[in-house]
């Protein structure tokens, strides 16, 4: 295994927060917003009281970048002992089966958290995590068990409901999830979270509920502290809406050394270590078989047999029934302790990667709403110098009518006193009126596009009764459009820094988790080996008192044969060897 310590680009100084790129408006984005409270997060009154403090509702409110010190005795506490059983405040209880307002029958898990007590079935659970997703775009949300765990799972699948195994599974690993999201500074102190905790509030009516009834359709379209703020900025509309395969100009180079390195992570974790723990649970499990069929055998063979031997192959059996039971054990701390973690980081890993990719999103909507702001401020140019233009061009106009009445022409007259009809007037005025605001094809023409912008602007054209009229209604819009957009791009400026810095300081967090939880592992891995070894040895020890009692001083071995000579049973005393035919200690 690697040391994940020593490679390690998810920690970050506090100076190295992201700090998005300046904005044609210079935006200040040195420090972090400050993002308003948010009432659908605050504690409940009826809340259930956990046996260890968490931080106090006013600082948690807010998700700030800061989290606890990782040099504190008190954070390492809190992420530690996660698989051992030690140091657990909620506890999953029981699975009992009920059809509870169904037509078919489900398992409920009993949830035990202090004096409260809740019942939640699976789908619910899965909800529940959806959810706070949802709410906390920028926190890594603790998984759980997918319906397919473990590879066996695809087979028991349709057993589910009967399989004591794969309810066992989930019951350790749905604890796990609740006390992970417990032990999160921020998740720990959520109302919804809570909620679920608490026995006496249907979970439907939590999720038909404020804050949870209150979340947006599309999350990238909401503020990234607080997804349900009802008095958000109309500006968040205009924010596109990318995909999550979009490239960067300018990428932060943190973010992308933090892919690599999650990548890099899952390819290890789900490939030869998830497949090499398969595997080793598989042999494990196969030499426990093959040592209760050689217990039995071994007993069976006792009774065949009589005196100091028949007891010597009974305590014998009885070591091999010993190595069984001892082997079985280790093979359930090993999937416990090793296996189900192993597993759970690998979707930690999954989990990390949409985090990096909504953070990467954040940063092209920026970079998409900047591009758009850009050509709008040159649309705006272009249509004022078209509209200083035509001002210029109907002043020059008005001077030439002004100068020609005083001679007496009349102004349906030309210089030579030829009639002008009004068709050649507006043919003349016309001629020195600026373009009309629709597409112009000479400008960044599409390869290929020449002809469509060609039509296009013809028609424009066509249909432009009054093009005075539609471009100065061009101004107007396009100026509001801009307004729009300069609001768009701050606000998107400031998602993206809170998001940044948020992100990288909960991947902070994580990679302390992460060598915690690792090294705990580890020693699991290595007390329970030394536990099977000593287990093991001590009934073996016993085996070996009862095959001591079987006969084999050299008096008590058949004489051999006349004239023949062979060495002892030990193969060193060079003792004549008794005929085998004779009685024991016969003369």
């Amino acid at each position: 295994m690697e040391a994940f310590e020593d490679e390690n680009p998810f920690e970050s100084d506090s100076d190295r927060l992201t700090s998005a790129t300046s904005s044609p408006d210079k935006i200040d984005l040195s420090e972090p917003p400050s993002p308003p409270p948010n009432p659908s997060r605050q504690l409940s009154p009826t809340s259930p009281t956990f046996t260890r403090p968490f931080p106090s509702p006013g600082s948690a409110r807010q998700p700030q970048a800061t989290f606890p010190n990782p040099k504190s005795d008190f954070c390492c506490q809190r992420d530690r002992f996660l698989h051992s059983g030690d140091d657990v405040e909620i506890l999953i209880t029981d699975a009992q089966k009920t059809s509870v307002n169904a037509t078919s029958p489900y398992i409920v898990y009993v949830i035990q958290t202090g004096n409260a007590e809740a019942r939640h079935r699976y789908s619910e659970f899965e909800s529940l995590r959806l959810n706070l997703v949802k709410l906390y775009p920028t926190l890594i949300i603790p998984p759980i068990p997918s319906k397919q765990t473990i590879g066996d799972y695809a087979v028991k699948q349709a057993k589910a409901k009967e399989d004591a195994a794969l309810i066992a599974r989930r019951k350790r690993m749905l604890q796990t999830f609740l006390n992970r999201v417990a032990r999160h500074p921020i998740l720990s102190n959520d109302h919804v979270f809570h909620r679920f905790l608490d026995g006496e509030v249907s979970w439907s009516e939590v999720l038909n509920s404020p804050p949870l009834s209150l979340l947006p359709k599309n999350i990238l379209k909401a503020p990234s502290h607080n997804p349900t703020d009802q008095n958000a900025s109309p500006a968040y509309a205009a924010l596109p809406n990318p995909s999550a395969a979009h490239p960067l100009r300018n990428p932060d180079q943190r973010f992308l050394d933090s892919e690599a390195f999650t990548n890099k992570f899952a390819n290890h974790v789900s490939g030869p270590m998830e497949k090499v723990t398969r595997r080793t649970l598989k042999r494990w499990s196969d030499q426990a078989q093959d040592h209760a069929d050689l217990g039995a055998a071994l007993n069976g063979f006792s009774l065949h047999e009589s005196g100091e031997l028949s007891g010597a192959i009974e305590k014998t059996g009885q070591a091999v029934d010993a190595t069984y039971v001892s082997t079985t054990k280790l093979l359930q701390e090993l999937e416990q302790n090793w296996a189900e973690p192993l597993h759970e980081y690998t979707q930690f890993a999954s989990i990390i990667k949409k985090l990096l990719a909504y953070r990467h999103q954040k940063n092209v909507q920026y970079e998409m709403t900047q591009d758009a702001l850009d050509s709008r401020r040159e649309q705006l140019e272009e249509l004022e110098k078209s509209e200083r233009e035509a001002r210029r061009l109907e002043q020059a106009l008005g001077r030439g009518r002004v100068n020609s009445e005083p001679s007496g022409t009349s102004p349906l007259l030309g210089e030579q006193g030829e009639e002008n009809t009004p068709r050649q007037s507006q043919e003349s005025q016309s001629a020195h009126l600026p373009p009309h605001p629709g597409p112009n094809p000479s400008r960044r023409r599409a390869p290929g596009m020449g002809l469509l912008n060609a039509i296009s602007y013809t028609l424009h054209g066509m249909m432009d009764v009054d093009p005075e009229t539609a471009r100065r209604n061009g101004i107007t819009k396009t100026r509001e459009n801009i307004s729009q957009l300069e609001d768009a791009l701050h606000l998107s400026a400031q998602d993206l820094k809170y998001s940044s810095s948020t992100i990288q300081a909960d991947l902070d967090r994580f990679q302390r988790q992460k060598v915690a939880d690792l090294r705990e592992m580890a020693i699991s891995m290595a007390r329970t080996h030394r536990d099977w070894c000593k287990k093991n040895l001590e009934a073996w020890e016993e085996a070996k008192k009862e095959i001591d009692k079987i006969p084999s001083h050299p008096n008590q071995i058949p004489p051999p044969e006349a004239g023949s000579t062979s060495t002892s049973a030990a193969g060193t005393s060079g003792m004549p060897r008794r005929d085998s035919t004779a009685t024991v200690n016969g003369r």
